[in-house]
């Protein structure tokens, strides 16, 4: 490997707009993420909170009728 050409790999926090906090290894600062396995519906057993931005699962439960 060439000498002082590979970005520094260090300890860092990754941060959930839930509030859960991780500790990974990155070579960026302060990663921010949406959703985390703490929050995320197929983690969590949760499958009443459908992660859906644009309404899809929505139109879909309409749709077909299964609301």
């Amino acid at each position: 490997m060439k000498a002082n050409i590979h970005p520094a790999y260090k300890p860092t926090v990754a941060k959930c707009a839930c509030g859960n906090e991780i500790e990974v290894g990155s070579t960026k600062e302060n990663i921010r993420v949406e959703i985390c396995s703490k929050c995320h519906p197929f983690y969590t057993g949760n499958r009443s909170r459908i992660v859906d931005t644009t309404g899809r699962v929505d139109r879909f439960k309409k749709k077909y009728g299964l609301q």
